[in-house]
């Protein structure tokens, strides 16, 4: 009887031992929960069994029970590392995973070549959908989707009006440097020779396609103020990349009109009085013709201080690439674009069990619900009875490496103490053998 009273011991050491290898083994795995084994002991008895007579028959392995205590952060400059502080699991699921919703404490996310956030095995982490304010819209383990990065923001709108609010110096003085050839055109203009203008001003414009084109505004001094006639003239060439444009009316090209603007005495532009509409030009690839007018306004002046652009704006639109996320307090998931767009993309969900002991390990400190640990119970972070979030950062195991040496030196020696018994039991065997009549 006392073999198997020791044998038992030696197997139950040896569970032990084994759990505590497993959580060494894993200090480094993010996510991971230290587990520890539980025993009991064994009992024969019947109702005729004189209780202060009875002897054990040895022990048993009650259960290996899983820790869900805190484990320590790791900070991370990726905006997809995410941590649970207090309690709660990130909800994950796979394409072809068999256990559906499975559950995580390892928040170590990044994005697939299909722009879903997914952890290393490739398991998408579930948001609840939201509204374009960040509302819920849905809530429950049915209504969760996988979260998923979008490439573009907004529509594409083409520039129709550009407006310029500047001032031209009242001492700029006509350009010398081009060749004189009629009294009508005392210079020829060549946007490439910076003596034959003045000044310039870039706006960023927009095609149909969202695409971004430069519209270069030259502005060339025409004639000053005399004794009889006080108003000075400007010329203006405008060009979207290498195309010229025309005032109304104008031609293309090397006939191409451009603005002519006058001030009064004072620097007041008095023409034009409106906004002025350029002739249509071909953005590249496109099939139909875009019209911009250039708006000067009444700000625009022309006094003594140095050419300054005071306020530009167009009413055109990119469409906007994706060019980060971030991950709120409250598990709100936002992306910002090129653009200056921001979109929530959904809300972290939390899950939480009655009994998270009872889980069944997937590996990869995954887990899955069962009869043991009840049903899911999803909410949001910071609610009543879930942590809150954190972003850059990652759970650690919760291993603490000197506790399991102390514990792994003692299941040695309840090892070495059940071998030991079991050779004193070996040895009172052979000595009563070897009795002699």
């Amino acid at each position: 009887m006392s073999f198997f009273t020791s044998l038992s011991g030696l197997q139950a050491a040896q569970t032990d031992m084994s759990t505590i290898s497993h959580n060494l083994a894993n200090v480094g795995t993010n996510g991971f929960k230290r587990s520890t084994t539980q025993f009991a002991d064994v009992i024969a008895s019947t109702a005729n069994s004189n209780p202060t007579q009875m002897v054990g028959s040895g022990t048993v392995v009650k259960s290996v029970r899983q820790q869900f205590s805190q484990g320590g952060y790791t900070q991370s400059s990726s905006a997809l590392d995410l941590a649970i502080s207090g309690d709660g699991f990130f909800a994950v699921k796979g394409d072809n995973n068999s256990a559906g919703v499975t559950f995580t404490r390892n928040g170590s996310f990044s994005i697939d070549s299909d722009r879903y956030v997914t952890d290393a095995q490739g398991n998408k982490l579930q948001v609840y959908p939201v509204d374009g304010s960040g509302a819920v819209v849905a809530t429950g383990i049915d209504s969760t989707v996988g979260l998923r990065m979008p490439q573009t923001s907004g529509t594409p709108q083409a520039t129709e009006n550009v407006s310029l609010s500047l001032n031209l110096s009242a001492n700029s003085a006509i350009p010398k440097n081009a060749p004189r050839f009629s009294t009508d055109s005392p210079y020829a203009f060549n946007r490439f020779d910076p003596g034959t203008y003045n000044q310039s001003a870039q706006t960023t414009v927009y095609d149909g396609n969202g695409n971004a084109l430069t519209l270069t505004n030259y502005f060339v001094r025409d004639t000053t103020p005399t004794t009889d006639d006080q108003t000075s003239t400007w010329k203006v060439y405008s060009f979207v990349g290498d195309q010229q444009l025309s005032v109304e009316g104008g031609s293309t090209g090397a006939d191409a009109l451009p603005m002519t603007l006058t001030f009064d005495s004072t620097g007041k532009l008095t023409s034009p009085s409106a906004p002025t509409e350029f002739s249509g030009f071909l953005s590249p690839g496109a099939t139909a013709e875009q019209v911009i007018t250039l708006d000067l306004g009444n700000a625009t002046t022309q006094v003594g201080s140095p050419f300054s652009v005071n306020a530009r704006s167009q009413d055109g639109a990119a469409v906007g690439q994706f060019e980060g996320v971030t991950v709120g307090d409250d598990g709100i998931v936002r992306a910002s674009f090129s653009n200056g767009d921001t979109q929530p993309l959904g809300k972290v969900v939390l899950a939480n069990f009655a009994n998270p002991s009872g889980l069944r390990q997937l590996g990869n400190s995954t887990w899955a619900s069962t009869g043991l640990s009840g049903e899911p119970r999803l909410g949001e972070p910071g609610a009543n009875g879930f942590g809150s979030l954190m972003a850059g950062a990652v759970e650690r195991s919760n291993v603490d490496i000197t506790e399991e040496l102390v514990g792994l030196i003692a299941a040695q020696r309840n090892f070495q103490a059940n071998a030991k018994a079991l050779d004193t039991a070996s040895q009172i065997s052979q000595t009563i053998f070897n009795i002699r009549s």
